[in-house]
């Protein structure tokens, strides 16, 4: 138990670390580290769910997020940051994501989460951080393009649906979260 503390704590160290060193790159380098990470995620994504890759090209926009988060007892939290890309316009948003839970629980992981935007409104909610997001046991749920289904992928709010792989970690817990998507005003 000491050894698994020791890692949280280091691994603790390390998220903060990559947070201060993020904060002295240029906006160019940002974006070329936030681009590197949406192929990874995008590339991740294919390999596991090789119909993702039709499905993304269908849907109005999409977003990849890579967050890395920590629980520990009653509060836990994840910071992320990522790209959303409209395929109707060519548009890219830079964002930012911030999470705070409470609830018990303990861990630590990095995940990357891919948002499926299906309209219009979802895109222009999602882009100015109104979305709120619900909970959903759905397994897949229905993708609005072609009257299929998104093998993976979980119904989150009103035409937008989710990926979420984690990369990293291990976390037990049982919390509530609120979850706030933003564009990088430094980025954009």
């Amino acid at each position: 138990m000491k050894k698994f503390f020791a890692a949280l704590t280091v691994l603790l160290c390390l998220l903060t670390a990559t947070t201060a060193l993020a904060a002295k790159q240029s906006a160019a380098e940002q974006r070329r580290q936030i681009e590197a990470l949406h192929d990874k995620t995008l590339a991740q994504l294919y390999e596991k769910y090789p119909h993702a890759q039709r499905v993304i090209g269908e849907c109005y926009a999409y977003a990849t997020l890579s967050n890395s988060g920590v629980k520990v007892l009653f509060v836990g939290s994840s910071h992320g940051r990522g790209l959303a890309f409209n395929n109707q316009t060519g548009e890219k948003v830079y964002l930012r994501m911030k999470e705070l839970s409470a609830g018990l629980g303990l861990g630590a992981k990095e995940y990357n989460l891919i948002f499926l935007l299906n309209t219009r409104e979802a895109w222009e909610n999602f882009i100015a951080g109104k979305t709120r997001f619900g909970a959903s046991a759905e397994a897949s749920a229905n993708d609005g393009v072609s009257g299929g289904s998104i093998e993976g992928a979980e119904y989150v709010a009103p035409g937008v649906w989710v990926f979420q792989m984690t990369t990293k970690g291990l976390t037990l817990e049982a919390t509530l979260k609120g979850i706030k998507i933003y564009k990088d005003k430094k980025l954009n």
